[in-house]
């Protein structure tokens, strides 16, 4: 079956949701370290729009165990973006596993999402102020 034929879910917009155990303090760090302002907010949760997507930011009092790549971003010049954010005091994981390791936090990573028409992606890493890990990534055409 066709992804956009007869399947609802398919056709459904997707938004990644990140826990926060304390919603002040992650509001300070997406406003202060990333640049972004919430879209909407409600009590208990913020909401906020990159392109044409969206993620939200909820208070809980549970956390991610930050082991794995939570959300990302696919962005046009990742050097650009890591420079930035550094600038602002984003600090970006050191990466040494095997496939990859980071080398001025970035890593490339040969092969990733061929389907995309890429022959590999560069990549970095870091944590919000509550813990969860964000990436960022460019694909290598």
């Amino acid at each position: 079956m066709n992804a956009d034929s007869g399947n609802l879910l398919a056709r459904g917009r997707v938004a990644t949701r990140l826990p926060a155990r304390d919603l002040e303090r992650a509001r300070r760090f997406y406003a202060e370290q990333l640049g972004l302002e919430p879209v909407d907010e409600r009590p208990g949760g913020l909401l906020y729009r990159c392109g044409d997507t969206e993620f939200a930011v909820f208070a809980s009092t549970g956390a991610s165990s930050g082991t794995f790549t939570q959300m990302g971003w696919q962005v046009d010049d990742v050097e650009a973006v890591v420079a930035e954010l550094r600038q602002r005091g984003v600090v970006f994981e050191d990466v040494d596993v095997p496939g990859f390791r980071t080398r001025n936090g970035i890593a490339e990573i040969d092969g990733n999402y061929p389907s995309k028409g890429a022959r590999g992606e560069r990549a970095a890493w870091f944590r919000d102020s509550e813990g969860n890990l964000l990436g960022i990534g460019e694909p290598v055409v």
